[in-house]
């Protein structure tokens, strides 16, 4: 049974997300709490070190809390929000993600340079960061560059929701074609 200061909350929370008056501070709070700063990798043998670097930030939610992710999609101004398991029925939760690199290092550092997280999120942000940095200068297209980021992301302790090992990241094969990618030849 609904109370009627439930429907009174709910309707405060719609104002002030129609409003856009959440703070900044507010946000920021929110991803500490429920946010990524994702750095993966996966195969691709069109590449010349068969690694794409894949760089996102995801913040989820419940279905209560999905206005909150559309506030948060319209403070940014970018990237999108879509259930979060759509192929399981039982998971209601949404995800506001941003992909896009200039989205990322034009509205996401940027953001958080002004209004960091406060728990081990902040390393995972200056980490997420870094990465972004060294991929703006084209540094990951040469095997020291993407080794760098590999070190990055192993720094971090999250060991287990890795998908590759850090050996098999940076495995190329032989000497040789560690030797042409390091002096940047195509293979």
């Amino acid at each position: 049974m609904k109370m009627p200061s439930d429907n009174v909350r709910h309707a405060d929370n719609q104002q002030v997300t129609r409003d856009r008056r959440i703070s900044d501070e507010y946000f920021s709070g929110f991803v500490d709490g429920e946010g990524c700063f994702y750095v993966g990798f996966s195969k691709r043998n069109d590449l010349p070190l068969k690694w794409q670097i894949i760089t996102e930030f995801h913040l989820s939610q419940n279905i209560g809390g999905k206005n909150i992710l559309e506030a948060f999609c319209a403070r940014l101004g970018c990237g999108y929000i879509k259930p979060n398991h759509p192929e399981n029925p039982k998971d209601k939760s949404w995800v506001f993600i941003v992909k896009n690199r200039n989205d990322l290092t034009k509205n996401i550092i940027p953001f958080f340079d002004r209004y960091p997280p406060h728990s081990q999120k902040k390393c995972d942000f200056f980490a997420f960061k870094h990465v972004l940095e060294i991929i703006e200068r084209c540094e990951h297209l040469k095997f020291e560059g993407f080794k760098k980021i590999v070190e990055i992301v192993f720094s971090l302790n999250k060991t287990s929701a890795k998908r590759y090992s850090k050996e098999e990241l940076l495995f190329l094969g032989t000497s040789e074609t560690i030797r042409q990618i390091r002096l940047g030849e195509k293979i």
